[in-house]
């Protein structure tokens, strides 16, 4: 039985992970900062050793990005010194470390999707304090994936598919960039993705930096529309914008679309085949976690969908 061990248990992917969690036969440790301190190094390693880690998640991050302008020194604590030091303890114990980053390491100046070995070129503080913590997780020695992604959304924490159907509700009109380009991902799907890679035990000998987004690609008033649609909130006219009209202190990129070529080819198998597996009476367990785990996370999202007055009320 495997120790995993998840940081940033209450944001969105760690929410979406402790749903997945809970119909797996190894032992998830949810933490999040009330539990364990990552910016303590001392505090990390003991809490790996004790209880055993054998992967941890680091699900956490300071993601306010415009914030981050302002107080670069608490994002670079939790961004690069935090990730850092949940490296060490890997490498110490022989941990696997499972990483989450972001878009926001590449300037957004291409217009071809970013593969994991395009030179990162970070506009702003957010974007320099997450590379600064991916090479320090490379530097460490320990054994890593990293899972950069883009536009993340749930029906957890603070996100732009809830602050869109609250906003939608409200007004009569609602001016939304068009010129910023990306893919929405749903962070039950990168959960799966990295649940599914951790049951079945396929990141060892599979390390390496990977991108991981939904498919597809619009723009911010695009998805916005498409949210509208969706939730009814057919009386709000939604008018498209430029960025240059709405300035904020942190640069944004213009085109966050990563290339998943690597990830699709490398787990392919975790991904598809466990669901479907070939010898049932081997895979018995596998096949019926893995489809609990699916279709938790497409349910999830319905009734989200279905009751946004109520996540509307609740961010009020």
């Amino acid at each position: 039985m495997l120790n995993i061990l998840i940081t940033g248990a209450n944001g969105q992917l760690g929410s979406s992970l402790r749903r997945l969690g809970g119909v797996s036969p190894h032992n998830y440790l949810f933490t999040d900062v009330a539990e364990l301190d990552i910016t303590d190094a001392a505090a990390v390693l003991r809490t790996v050793e004790e209880r055993r880690i054998d992967v941890i998640v680091n699900c956490a991050a300071y993601t306010d990005v415009e914030r981050a302008e302002e107080d670069e020194p608490t994002a670079e604590l939790l961004n690069h010194k935090a990730a850092g030091n949940l490296a060490a303890a890997a490498k110490a114990t022989g941990a696997t470390l499972f990483h989450v980053s972001t878009d926001y390491v590449f300037d957004g100046t291409a217009h071809t999707p970013y593969r994991e070995d395009t030179a990162p070129s970070p506009l702003g503080a957010y974007g320099r304090t997450k590379l600064a913590g991916e090479r320090a997780v490379m530097a460490s020695g320990c054994r890593y994936l990293i899972f950069r992604t883009a536009w993340l959304y749930s029906e957890y924490g603070h996100n732009f598919l809830k602050t869109m159907l609250r906003l939608t509700s409200e007004r009569d009109t609602l001016q939304v960039v068009f010129d910023q380009i990306g893919t929405p991902t749903y962070a039950g799907d990168l959960a799966l993705a990295i649940f599914s890679i951790i049951e079945s035990e396929r990141y060892a000998g599979n390390e390496g930096v990977y991108h991981f987004t939904d498919e597809g690609v619009c723009s911010w008033y695009d998805f916005a529309t498409e949210i509208a649609a969706a939730a009814g909130h057919d009386s709000c006219r939604i008018i498209p914008c430029h960025t240059s009209e709405f300035p904020t202190k942190a640069a944004r990129p213009a085109y966050s679309v990563l290339d998943k070529t690597k990830i699709k080819t490398t787990f392919q198998m975790v991904m598809i085949c466990l669901m479907i597996a070939n010898f049932p009476q081997l895979q018995i367990l596998t096949d019926i976690i893995m489809w609990i785990a699916l279709i938790l996370t497409v349910v999830s999202l319905i009734d989200y969908l279905v009751k946004n007055k109520d996540v509307m009320k609740d961010t009020k």
